[in-house]
């Protein structure tokens, strides 16, 4: 790894952490000597993105629970998350309010009933949003990468869907691929 270079390794943040510690990101980049926090920045039940609602399997217009999250790598903003989740799932529960997640919020699906066994990704290269721009102090001329995430479970039904726009600057995902 170079320096300023984080690897993501997206399989960390899908199964429940075993310490019950909850924040898989700052574990891993503390562990390559770095600090990483994150900030709730709302959380509560919104009308799905379009494109989320075709993800979870929703009819357009249908409600969710949305978390939005601004990650911060050494105290510089990193990276805008996103986590949809069906409302069935979610109302009422810790995962629609902005407190901190004791465990995770995967560790708190998982005592909800909903454990993922599957996930797909799609990685996307774009010009960033002004507000992306804005909340993630990029230069004018700089892209974003997007890296969109469903989460199913063992019957094949959406749990999570997530949407992150990280600078591509410093980033490198790893994807290990069980193959048989």
């Amino acid at each position: 790894m170079s320096e300023g270079e984080m690897i993501s390794e997206s399989a960390r943040y899908l199964a429940p952490s075993v310490q019950g510690g909850g924040d898989a990101w700052g574990a891993e980049v503390a562990a390559a000597g770095r600090r990483g926090t994150q900030k709730v920045v709302r959380a509560g039940e919104v009308t799905a993105p379009d494109r989320v609602a075709d993800l979870l399997g929703l009819q357009r217009g249908g409600q969710v629970i949305e978390r939005r999250r601004i990650m911060y790598l050494d105290g510089e903003p990193c990276e805008l998350t996103d986590t949809y989740y069906p409302v069935e799932i979610a109302r009422g529960t810790g995962l629609a309010g902005t407190a901190k997640i004791r465990g995770g919020a995967v560790r708190l699906l998982a005592e909800l009933g909903h454990v993922g066994v599957r996930a797909q990704e799609d990685v996307a290269a774009r010009m960033p949003s002004e507000s992306e721009r804005a909340e993630l102090a990029l230069k004018a001329d700089e892209p974003v990468l997007e890296l969109t995430r469903l989460t199913l479970d063992a019957h094949d039904r959406p749990i999570q869907a997530d949407v992150m726009v990280m600078p591509p600057r410093g980033q490198k995902l790893r994807y290990e691929i069980r193959i048989g």
